[in-house]
């Protein structure tokens, strides 16, 4: 049985390749807040488990192995998510890190009764696809609003949860799922954009923008 930090580096790996078509140690020991020479003693050892392969120069990638224990992660990961905001009423700035907890605990049956009690849900509470139970995943190509012209009318499709703040913070201006935004004035080199959102004017900074993604209406 795989420890709760080596399911962790599975997910992360998972994650991070949908971003950059190359995941390098250094990118791996950023995003989980370790020292880089940690993530390359994890590395080695999910290599020799034959979970993830290293290439040099190429990064870290998967196998498929590897890719099914990511995606059962994140299926628990998001099923709590969705069950602690829609049974139970946590806020959606609170149910991640919660989460962080109870995807590695998750039984499989109490996975199953999760997902039926949710009447199987497709998407979290922040709109992230929740992987079915046998390792199928949409593949949302959303855009991120911080690239968005001035000018354009979109729809927010899906929120990061890495960051409670910044979610609270989208709450509180209404960048919440379906809220409908017009972009009314973007300046990139001064990081931040004028909004339109549900009918409000907005002026939101970089980091709020680039947590969201829109589908352009």
């Amino acid at each position: 049985m795989l420890s709760a930090a080596a399911e962790d580096y599975l997910k992360t790996i998972y994650k991070l390749r949908a971003e950059a078509a190359t995941v390098t140690t250094q990118a791996l020991a950023d995003r989980l807040g370790v020292a880089a020479p940690s993530a390359t003693a994890m590395v080695k050892k999910l290599a020799a488990m034959k979970l993830l392969r290293h290439t040099p120069y190429r990064g870290v990638e998967l196998t498929a192995a590897g890719e099914k224990i990511a995606l059962e992660v994140i299926r628990h990961h998001r099923l709590v998510e969705t069950y602690l905001a829609e049974v139970l009423g946590v806020a959606w700035d609170k149910v991640h890190e919660e989460a962080e907890r109870w995807e590695h605990v998750l039984s499989d049956e109490v996975e199953a009764k999760m997902a039926a009690a949710l009447n199987y849900p497709t998407h979290d509470p922040h709109g992230a696809p929740i992987p079915s139970h046998d390792g199928q995943i949409a593949q949302d190509k959303w855009t991120c609003l911080a690239q968005i012209p001035a000018g354009a009318r979109v729809t927010v499709r899906r929120v990061s949860d890495e960051n409670a703040e910044v979610l609270r913070h989208l709450r509180e201006i209404g960048l919440i799922l379906n809220a409908a935004v017009e972009v009314l004035r973007s300046v990139p080199s001064e990081g931040v954009m004028q909004l339109r959102i549900d009918g409000k004017e907005q002026i939101v900074g970089a980091g709020p923008t680039k947590a969201v993604f829109v589908a352009e209406n």
